[in-house]
């Protein structure tokens, strides 16, 4: 197994960068496999969506798209994949943040009674505020 940091998937996603883009599109299409997968954490899933939002201006729908478009891809391990497929859910049907997501949903399923925040838009999810 290979861990993928962020940048290699972005680089794969967009292909923004000559080199870099050729060395990550070889690395995905030919070395990465279903007996030699790929790695990508949660905290690489934010990254990503944080990446393709901030940067390339991507909206909520495309990126959760490329998210689950990652998640399914049989030369990819995710870890916590039910998490994070729960998490792109809530972010695409209640239009909110993936890390906001996210966060409820580990905090749910490790039996936190409640998540409090400072976030407004994070009650989309489920999380309530602190006062």
């Amino acid at each position: 197994m290979i861990g993928l940091d962020t940048n290699i998937i972005i680089r794969y996603l967009t292909q923004d960068n000559e080199i870099q883009s050729k060395l990550a599109t070889e690395l995905i299409e030919e070395t990465i496999s279903i007996e030699n997968p790929g790695f990508i954490t949660l905290l690489t899933l934010v990254e990503i969506s944080w990446v393709l939002e901030s940067c390339y201006k991507q909206n909520k729908k495309d990126i959760c798209n490329v998210l689950n478009e990652i998640l399914v891809t049989k030369q990819l391990q995710i870890e916590r994949k039910e998490s994070a497929y729960l998490a792109i859910k809530q972010s695409e049907s209640l239009n909110a943040d993936f890390s906001d997501a996210l966060i409820f949903v580990i905090s749910e399923k490790e039996g936190c009674e409640k998540t409090l925040t400072f976030d407004k838009k994070a009650r989309r999810v489920g999380m309530e505020l602190l006062r």
